[in-house]
């Protein structure tokens, strides 16, 4: 079954969404760093920039597109639920993502899932040892990544163990 969002792939416009408030309002951990220096460019420069750069290079090649496979499906699902819009991740990239997320440092995935076991329920995916947290793969992805709003989703003995450690954030 297709959610009706991804059917219906018209652009929707977002009139000053509560939810997505906190994700334009405060840059968070980006403030004062490089990406300040495209601040003042046009979306054509931005853009001719980005096609200039297609070919991953350093250590980002040696993952093959992982790494953005995997930072841009979690940072569109955080748009996307903060939305209220859902979207059917097609299962091989979420396997794919699923596959890289425990060992990505910046994910800092590994700690979070120290001790348990993860099985996706709606593919045929599971990693770890100890007690079980369960649900869709897409949920497990962003439970992984530290997001809460994922944990609803999710069930199993591992979970509560999952829940503290997403609540004692990335220390």
């Amino acid at each position: 079954m297709v959610p009706p969002a991804y059917r219906d792939p018209k652009p929707r416009r977002v009139e000053r969404s509560p939810a997505l408030l906190p994700l334009v309002s405060d840059p968070g951990p980006t403030s004062g760093t490089p990406e300040a220096a495209y601040a003042d460019h046009s979306p054509q420069d931005l853009l001719a920039r980005a096609r200039d750069h297609l070919q991953p290079t350093g250590l980002t090649a040696l993952f093959g597109g992982r790494i953005a496979l995997t930072d841009g499906l979690i940072h569109h699902q955080d748009i996307r639920r903060a939305l209220g819009i859902l979207r059917e991740v097609p299962a091989e990239r979420v396997l794919a993502a699923l596959r890289f997320a425990p060992g990505a440092p910046p994910i800092g995935a590994a700690k979070r899932l120290r001790g348990l076991s993860f099985a996706a329920t709606d593919l045929a995916w599971t990693t770890g040892k100890g007690p079980a947290v369960e649900g869709p793969g897409e949920a497990l992805l962003m439970a992984m990544a530290g997001r809460p709003a994922a944990l609803p989703e999710l069930s199993g003995p591992g979970l509560a163990t999952l829940a503290a450690r997403i609540e004692a954030g990335p220390g």
